[in-house]
């Protein structure tokens, strides 16, 4: 009886040390205890005196025996200096996070045909960081125990203890309340209700739905898609339809006999906003979906319902589906509601088509190799597509802003004067 319980004992800890792997290949039933006693994993009748079998009631195996551990074990928590507490803060808004959020909105104030002044413009990339800062920071604060589990996580100034959860508290209430209430006396009402409507979606929902279904990376992705549609509504765009504000197509001028004048059309036009939405939705899913796969046994490790973990097929499915669909987007949507011209759509195929190779190698294959090619992908192609669209805005000309099509046309304009005179 000892020796088979010894063994059930041993498959125990062979399920803790290997477990991880076997989760990403089979139907996991997740547990909803965390941070359980060590004593876990140890033969039954071991946890407590008073169930253990006669025969080891007296002498107990000394590897198992419990014992507190010694205190040079234990290191002693830094001070919080203003710099170390600023670090802290970064950490708590996961910054790098915060600046891209920050980006993506920024793009739509700079794509918006709107004009927008520098006050309000300084006012919503504030604003859009703060909100950010308070939505990451009360992430963290719900999934300490979780993220101790979690090698990639394990150093968060809450898990790590750098910081009071009281005090992450007050940072996480201080910006939620400051982000909003700068948007809305600096901005207008509408951004600082979607900013609002961001923490509250991301902290509490999507944070909640990690644990429960799969279904929280649709909800991380509206979140994601969110801060575009705070700068289009910075500088006073519509969001809605309505019969002073109508959707309008342009449509490219071989497929059209009538012209509509750019400056009358372009003012505010509901197709564009969701243009910029559905960019940052589509986006998210090769980006995340391959990050997923990447980090899926540390997912598994803290109990995280993540498709990466479930089904890594369908996840790989899942990424390959919007990779395809960002095509569309950009070389359709786009011109389509007036925010670029046509080319756009021929210029924006080249990255499309590598990231769409990425994905589809990674459906084809998987492979932690494939996985990491479309994350990699996904870095630069958000950039390089914001700056195509850019370059391609309708109503931009870029070589009269730089100087260059207007010395053209003056020295064109000398010319045709030159051999008027000559001719008369």
């Amino acid at each position: 009886m000892q020796r088979a319980l010894l063994l059930r004992g041993l498959s125990a800890r062979r399920f803790a040390c290997g477990g991880a792997r076997a989760l990403s290949s089979s139907p996991v039933a997740f547990s909803n205890s965390f941070f359980l006693h060590n004593t876990q994993w140890l033969p039954p009748g071991y946890e407590n005196t008073k169930f253990r079998p006669p025969s080891l009631q007296r002498n107990v195996h000394p590897a198992i025996t419990p014992s507190s551990p010694p205190l040079s074990s234990f290191k002693e928590l830094e001070a919080l200096t203003p710099k170390r507490l600023l670090k802290v803060y970064s950490q708590l808004a996961k910054s790098r996070l915060t600046v891209l959020v920050m980006l993506t909105s920024m793009s739509a104030v700079a794509l918006s045909p709107l004009p927008a002044t520098v006050p309000v413009l300084l006012s919503t990339a504030v604003g859009t960081a703060l909100c950010s800062a308070s939505a990451n920071t009360l992430n963290q604060l719900q999934e300490v125990p979780f993220d101790a589990q979690m090698a990639r996580t394990r150093t968060r100034p809450l898990v790590r203890r750098a910081i009071t959860p009281l005090h992450a508290s007050g940072f996480a209430l201080a910006t939620g309340i400051a982000g909003p209430a700068l948007l809305w006396y600096m901005v207008n009402p509408a951004t600082a209700i979607l900013g609002a409507s961001n923490i509250l979606l991301y902290a509490g929902v999507y944070t909640w739905m990690k644990r429960k279904s799969i279904w929280n990376t649709w909800v991380g992705s509206v979140v994601g898609a969110l801060p575009p549609l705070m700068g289009w509504t910075a500088c006073g765009g519509k969001l809605l339809p309505s019969a002073d504000y109508p959707i309008q197509m342009f449509v490219p001028s071989f497929l059209s006999d009538s012209t509509v004048p750019l400056d009358l059309s372009l003012i505010d036009n509901p197709l564009s906003p969701f243009a910029l939405f559905m960019l940052l939705y589509s986006w998210q899913f090769p980006h995340f979906n391959a990050l997923s796969y990447l980090v899926r046994d540390c997912y598994a490790q803290a109990g995280y319902t993540m498709l990466s973990v479930l089904n890594p097929a369908k996840n790989a499915l899942v990424s390959l589906r919007h990779a395809a669909l960002l095509i569309p987007i950009c070389s359709i949507l786009f011109p389509l509601s007036g925010l670029t011209t046509w080319a756009f759509a021929a210029t924006s195929l080249v990255p499309n088509l590598i990231c769409l190779r990425a994905a589809w190698r990674f459906w084809k294959y998987g492979g932690e190799k494939h996985a990491r090619s479309v994350f990699q992908h996904s870095l630069w192609y958000l950039p390089v597509v914001m700056g195509l669209m850019m370059v391609h805005k309708q109503g931009m000309d870029w070589l009269q802003w730089l100087g260059i099509v207007s010395g053209a046309q003056e020295e064109k304009e000398k010319v045709l004067s030159v051999t008027d005179k000559e001719s008369t």
